[in-house]
């Protein structure tokens, strides 16, 4: 089995169970957790925001833990903690409990992407390196529509449901021991690990675009299954079946690497902006149909992973020399972005109608239009990869 192969059917996997399972499947069960639980929309959005706040700070250390004691240990943590996070959440009594585990649950996403970012950089050949980033990713949608089926057919019993989620990240932690390198190698031409990163207008850019769209992503990971309910008088196990349509179609999401290859990182982010803010609206305003909503979901889940793929791509060419910590300032801008859009969802929807908040939401989607990757020559030390870009914004190294 070639590095290629292992590496990424590891991530792919074990990026499935953090984000799918430990991560985002609080939404689709949040319609049942609330009625058992006694929970309001607000101190949900409060929740979801708290995970996305863990987030943010796991993927921080989980970057500097990666380049100093490499990707197998942060790997291995990771799954450790999604599995001590769902336990908990089976467990909990009250929502205060409940609060605390899906932080915890929310901080293994953190600790998950960094290592194997850096674990493709060591390992992998160059030419296929953004392919397999960009499959490792797409193990999101692959959590997302696998928790469709087992809310079909448990959709009531959401305490077993997370005991087995916690079950395969346990699973996930030997594979992850077995198949990753054991020590940090750093790749040709690496800067020292705590080295300052140069702000320049194209990360910055990066922040500005990730933040506006991890805003918008929540008004379906945070609150899809609310929605849902909402709109179409669906209980968990009817969106059971959003999840499903947004795990599958986000499978395409694999393709990110592809395609930015062949139309370039602008073309790319623009369209699935377009095709984000059109999910949101096929499902959360007023003339939905069970149909639309369904058409929605897919869409949803297609340009979710294909955008999250972009900043991958964006963030690691940007930052050639340091992979783990390229990914790691757009997806935790990405997640910053949750974590304002998480509690402001629930705000309005509060004190506004579902069919406003669901168009400030995707106004948010179309703003992160208004950033754009740059034109980048790193061309300051000879000893460094250079990163040109190409027409329409294609990345290639040399």
């Amino acid at each position: 089995m070639t590095p290629a192969v292992r590496i990424g059917a590891t991530g792919f996997g074990l990026i499935a169970v953090c984000y799918g399972f430990a991560r985002f499947a609080f939404g689709l069960f949040l319609p049942q957790i609330r009625q058992d639980l006694a929970i309001s929309p607000a101190l949900a959005g409060v929740i979801s925001g708290g995970a996305f706040l863990a987030y943010c700070v796991a993927i921080v250390v989980s970057a500097r833990l990666s380049e100093r004691i490499g990707s197998r240990a942060v790997a291995v943590g990771a799954a450790a903690v999604a599995a001590a996070g769902m336990l908990g959440i089976a467990a909990s009594p009250s929502a205060l409990c409940l609060a605390m585990f899906v932080v915890l649950a929310g901080t293994s996403t953190g600790l998950a992407s960094p290592p194997m970012a850096l674990a493709v950089a060591e390992a992998v050949a160059e030419t296929r390196r953004n392919a397999t980033n960009t499959v490792i990713n797409a193990g999101t949608s692959a959590g997302v529509a696998l928790s469709g089926p087992v809310a079909l057919a448990m959709g009531q019993a959401w305490r077993t449901v997370f005991l087995l989620f916690a079950a395969s990240a346990l699973v996930l932690a030997l594979a992850a021991f077995v198949s990753l390198p054991g020590k940090a190698a750093k790749p040709p031409g690496a800067q020292r690990v705590g080295g300052r990163v140069t702000w320049d207008p194209n990360l910055l850019r990066l922040v500005g675009a990730s933040f506006l769209m991890g805003a918008s992503s929540t008004a379906i990971w945070s609150f899809g299954g609310e929605i849902a309910a909402m709109r179409l008088d669906w209980a968990t196990r009817g969106a059971g079946l959003l999840w499903i349509a947004i795990g599958a179609a986000g499978a395409f999401g694999a393709g990110a690497g592809w395609l930015i290859a062949r139309l370039g990182i602008n073309v790319v982010h623009w369209l699935f902006l377009l095709v984000l803010a059109a999910s949101l609206a096929s499902v959360g305003l007023s003339f939905t149909t069970p149909v639309l909503t369904l058409a929605g979901g897919a869409l949803f889940g297609a340009a979710y992973v294909m955008l999250s793929g972009v900043y991958l791509v964006w963030g690691t060419s940007a930052l050639p020399q340091r992979p783990a910590t390229g990914l790691m300032i757009g997806f935790l801008t990405i997640a910053i972005g949750q974590t304002a859009g998480a509690p402001l969802f629930g705000f309005l929807l509060g004190r506004s109608s579902l069919e406003v908040t669901v168009l400030v939401f995707a106004g948010l989607g179309l703003a992160a239009g208004g950033f754009w990757f740059g034109r980048r020559d790193i061309a300051d030390d000879k000893d460094k990869p250079v990163v040109r870009v190409q027409g329409g914004g294609r990345a290639s190294c040399s």
